[in-house]
């Protein structure tokens, strides 16, 4: 108990801070709460995101800008179809020095860095979306035989175009499951989009600030995992993930009719981990039920999917998820 009592200004500190950098990224990224909350959340938590949202949205935007904020050294790449896994890895180059001995020596790429933005992540090969896996998971890369560990704290944003498909290879449901959350960026509301036009077609354009440095932020993520949680939100978030495998006998027949496979372990890891960030960015020292149906469809969409006939019948994920989780928080309240 004297324990979780020690974490309290920890805790409210950390809140206060983050509440800081919102504010630092609203000033280049107008609007989209909910997008900076779930970026935040991903970063905290040392996880990834998965930003998908039509062209001039401003992902390329929010990404920079968290960079700044974040005291992250950032790295961007474009991702075409011509990428190669040493476009992003490095490469061994052969050098002969004065005296004519010649010897290998590595140049880094660009996934050397601490917030690595991957811009239109599907248009690169499987073999080239492949060359993150590692670094995803492990934080680190093998090269020429030889492991390389990334620097710390290692996070990936990646971005994806829902329209357009041609060119584009589907990411495989192995890389998908390494992001923690999926964020969806839509049009902004007409209030927020004429406060962008005038504030990023003047003579001048806001500027943000660092608010937090690379340290403070794996500072941050230890102490997010030393969070408390209470009994009845670790259960909920159990029978959230398992309600959502259509093979399990607490599946509701929604579930069962439509999803072709549901979420693993590392979904209910994840929502563990979001949920504690998501009370941390309201101000509260721990989660509830509601942050759980809040993170239920970021954290699952990407690792289910649809059957063939719940596509042909224009079904939506975020659908059965929102169903599911109002279904099992009933459930939960009732007992």
């Amino acid at each position: 108990m004297s324990d979780d009592a020690g974490l309290v200004p920890e805790i409210e500190a950390l809140a206060e801070k983050l509440g800081q950098a919102r504010a630092s990224i609203s000033r280049r990224f107008i609007g989209q709460e909910t997008v900076v909350d779930l970026v935040l959340s991903a970063l905290v938590c040392g996880g990834h995101g998965l930003l998908i949202g039509l062209p001039g949205l401003g992902k390329t935007r929010l990404v920079d800008t968290l960079s700044t904020v974040m005291g992250l050294n950032g790295s961007r790449i474009q991702f075409t179809p011509d990428l190669m896994p040493a476009d992003i890895l490095g490469s061994e180059v052969l050098e002969t020095a004065e005296g004519g001995s010649r010897a290998f020596r590595f140049i880094e790429g660009p996934i050397f860095c601490q917030l690595l933005m991957a811009d239109e992540i599907n248009r690169a090969s499987p073999r080239t979306q492949s060359a993150l896996l590692q670094a995803m998971q492990e934080k680190e890369v093998t090269v020429g035989g030889q492991h390389r560990v990334l620097e710390k704290p290692f996070h990936v944003l990646a971005t994806q175009n829902p329209i357009e498909q041609e060119g584009t290879y589907p990411l495989p449901e192995a890389q998908l499951d390494r992001f923690l959350v999926q964020i969806d960026v839509l049009y902004p509301d007409r209030d927020t989009e004429r406060d962008i036009i005038l504030a990023t077609t003047g003579a001048e354009e806001a500027e943000s600030h660092q608010i937090f440095s690379a340290g403070e932020l794996i500072a941050a993520q230890a102490l997010l995992r030393r969070m408390p949680v209470g009994t009845s939100v670790v259960e909920l978030i159990l029978d959230l993930v398992r309600a959502c495998r259509p093979e399990d006998p607490t599946a509701p027949e929604a579930v069962q009719r439509s999803v072709s496979w549901g979420p693993g372990p590392r979904a209910a890891q994840a929502l563990m981990m979001t949920v504690r960030a998501r009370a941390l960015l309201e101000g509260r020292l721990v989660p509830s039920a509601e942050d759980v149906m809040a993170m239920a469809a970021p954290v699952l969409t990407h690792r289910m999917a649809l059957s063939f006939a719940a596509r042909a019948r224009g079904e939506e994920l975020s659908s059965v998820i929102r169903s599911v989780a109002e279904s099992v928080t009933r459930v939960e309240a009732a007992a």
